[in-house]
């Protein structure tokens, strides 16, 4: 069986596609497939939808999800996950505009880390699928309900992915916050206080980008 199952969602993007095609090329692990959706060549009804045609084409180990624009935070990405195989779910940081972007360890409060920076064993839970009914936060969900069942994380505390910027996700930050109220709701999470902290951390990012970088930076470094 192939390990990795790299799904790859685009549409009018062949820039960002190259640039993620050479990222692919330079891993020193080759044990992978490269699934793409074009939703010119295989329409789609959105983004969510387009990553739920990646996953029943999917028969690898792990699924990982890197977008046209998104590339790996270096050469040797997809062998330092090789190394935790046996895992049922996999993360690390990112990279974001330049900036290390430390993964964050509750779910409940969020998305941990980019989702181009998250692995998931594929059979841990096989049929799971995206809910299209969210247009923002349908990973959040996708990722609160895995991690219900999975049995095994592990860590990388280092970055796995360069972030392509200018999403809907970064230009809808308010919907994505509301959508994700709606999944705790839906899915019964706790979380007090997660919004309003949201909008703060989102603030300071547009206005004070240097401080909310820094004090990113220096949460982790406290953590460690």
């Amino acid at each position: 069986m192939t390990l990795f199952s790299i799904i790859t969602v685009t549409k009018d993007n062949p820039d960002g596609l190259e640039r993620t095609r050479s990222s692919l090329k330079m891993q020193t692990c080759n044990d992978y497939e490269w699934i793409v959706q074009d939703g010119r060549t295989n329409p789609d009804t959105g983004i969510y939808d387009a990553m739920n045609k990646g996953l029943d084409r999917a028969s690898g180990d792990y699924v990982m999800f890197m977008n046209a624009g998104d590339v790996f935070a270096s050469s040797n990405i997809l062998a330092a996950i090789t190394a935790l195989a046996g895992a049922d779910f996999i993360y690390g940081d990112a990279v974001e505009n330049g900036q290390l972007k430390p993964a964050r360890h509750n779910i409940a409060r969020g998305m941990i880390t980019h989702h181009q920076a998250m692995i998931y064993r594929r059979k841990a839970v096989p049929d799971l699928r995206y809910d299209t009914s969210y247009h923002i936060a349908a990973d959040y969900k996708y990722t609160v309900q895995f991690l219900a069942q999975a049995q095994n994380w592990q860590y990388i505390a280092s970055p796995l992915c360069i972030f392509e910027t200018g999403g809907i996700s970064q230009v809808k930050t308010g919907l994505g916050r509301r959508e994700q109220a709606l999944i705790r709701q839906e899915l019964g999470i706790s979380a007090p206080g997660v919004e309003v902290a949201q909008i703060a951390a989102q603030t300071l990012k547009d206005w004070v980008p240097s401080l909310y970088w820094g004090l990113r930076k220096r949460r982790n470094t406290n953590r460690a």
